[in-house]
């Protein structure tokens, strides 16, 4: 399965702060939990590889 293969598969995502001082992803769906624990350093990066994806996602054409 890639980035480009579509699947029906609904799952729910919480992310917040851990009491350690992490930044937690949390997947849950299809009888699965995966907890996905960052330092924060690591999040910032994270969340500007989400922010360039929507950038060009954004620029395809439909």
């Amino acid at each position: 399965m890639g980035i480009n293969s579509e699947r029906d598969i609904e799952a729910n995502l919480q992310i917040g702060p851990t009491d350690k001082g992490m930044v937690r992803l949390f997947v849950e769906g299809g009888g699965a939990e995966i907890p996905m624990d960052f330092e924060p350093d690591e999040a910032r990066e994270i969340a500007e590889e989400l922010m360039a994806a929507a950038k060009a996602a954004e620029s395809i054409k439909r």
